[in-house]
């Protein structure tokens, strides 16, 4: 459903011609409904749901620019989801919970979250890390787009850019979640070089590094199990102690 119903003139459909997309998904009316008024105010197209099965409906309707996703949902839970959208290009999500933990906000971020808001919350607070995450996100593509979509290839993998498609020389085939594609592609762009996990957030995530925040140790994880197929000592994600990652496309480096 969407939630800014009813008859409008002629200014505000050349305004909603230009209006990002939001996807507030929430099980609460009461909250959800009034995120929808609140944010349909700056003039964005917002839509509704109640479940994550009417998110999916949602989204296979039309394209998203944000989804403010709650965690406590019925059936399939919000980190669940957010885990998922991953996979959709060009989304950001912003993870709203009522656990405020520094745990909770480290796990939201962990599995995708561009941002995480403990309920309670104030409407313009949300709104303004909506703003602060598109912009982010947003330079993010700007960056990635200035380098070529020729695929990469590397020990024996073929990198698709365009479709963030990893496939190993056994033929096995893997679409990256954006964080990892993006933190992968800057690996590849700089090898043999540490790059700090200030930069990597920066860079691939679109936001500055805080102390707890963890995505990227996530994503090099996810990208270490992935390239374990390559032959022994081809191509190596590699922690450089109090300062970040290297990836080394030859020999063994011994700096980890």
């Amino acid at each position: 459903m969407e939630c800014n119903e009813g008859f409008i003139d002629r200014a505000e459909v050349a305004r909603l011609a230009s209006a990002r997309t939001f996807l507030v998904v929430d099980d609460d009316d009461e909250i959800r409904e009034l995120l929808c008024d609140y944010l349909s105010e700056s003039g964005d197209r917002v839509l509704a749901a109640a479940s994550g099965s009417e998110m999916w409906q949602q989204l296979a309707r039309e394209p998203v620019d944000l989804v403010v996703l709650d965690v406590m949902l019925p059936g399939e839970d919000g980190l669940s989801l957010c885990r998922q959208l991953q996979a959709k290009p060009g989304l950001s999500v912003i993870m709203l919970s009522a656990k405020g933990t520094a745990f909770d906000r480290i796990i939201g971020l962990e599995v995708g979250a561009d941002d995480y808001l403990a309920k309670p919350f104030e409407p313009r607070e949300l709104l303004a890390r909506i703003k602060a995450v598109l912009r982010r996100s947003a330079r993010a593509d700007a960056a990635a787009e200035q380098r070529p979509d020729l695929p990469q290839r590397f020990a024996g993998y073929r990198l698709d850019p365009v479709k963030r498609l990893l496939t190993a020389a056994d033929g096995t085939a893997c679409t990256l979640p954006r964080s990892d594609f993006r933190v992968l592609r800057e690996l590849l762009a700089a090898p043999d070089q540490v790059l700090t996990r200030e930069h990597l957030t920066r860079s691939a995530m679109g936001r500055d590094y805080t102390a707890d925040d963890r995505s990227i140790d996530m994503c090099i994880s996810r990208l270490r199990q992935l390239l374990k197929a390559a032959p022994q000592g081809e191509v190596q994600i590699l922690t450089v102690r109090n300062e970040g990652y290297l990836l080394s496309l030859g020999a063994a480096d011994a700096r980890h």
